[in-house]
């Protein structure tokens, strides 16, 4: 089982990173092309503007499902860290549990609801469907749901799965 889990939280790390890698580098690159065509051409490129939106949307929600899959994401220590072992583990398994509900509730099917009421809602320069901007929202739900599942299992048992490659 043990094995099973660290490959699926490895190719999980391993996709989201490169997707995350990928979706930087093209902002970037796009960026510098709007300033050089503004300020260089005077010549503002439209769509540029357009696409960063999307990319960060996307790269929000990839960056969401990364930090939970490296457990990584923001949290408050303090409480946790003051509580005894049996009442850490039960924090931790209900916290996991809240964000697995969420992820399942609001960005899975909450997501996939609104992904799919957009469908027909278009972008102002470049023409897409706007479901396609919101169908990252689901997504990330599916790999965050897979990873907190990994995770209660974790904290259920006490064995800490390292992804390949982690330290």
């Amino acid at each position: 089982m043990e094995h099973l889990l660290t490959n699926i939280k490895s190719g999980i790390n391993y996709l989201l990173s490169r997707i995350a890698a990928v979706l930087l580098t093209v902002m970037s690159f796009l960026v510098i092309y709007q300033v050089f065509t503004r300020y260089v051409l005077n010549n503002p490129s439209d769509f540029t503007e357009e696409i960063v939106r999307y990319l960060l949307i996307w790269t929000g929600f990839v960056g969401a499902a990364y930090a939970f899959s490296t457990r990584q994401h923001m949290a408050l220590l303090f409480i946790r860290d003051k509580l005894n072992p049996v009442s850490r583990k039960s924090l931790m398994i209900f916290t996991d549990l809240l964000v697995l509900a969420f992820a399942l509730f609001v960005m899975t099917i909450g997501g996939a609801k609104l992904a799919i009421s957009a469908r027909m809602e278009y972008s102002a320069l470049l023409g897409i469907s706007r479901s396609l901007v919101y169908s990252m929202a689901p997504i990330s739900g599916v790999f965050i749901i897979i990873v907190q599942i990994i995770n209660i299992w974790e904290d259920a048992t006490g064995i800490t799965i390292k992804a390949k490659g982690e330290v």
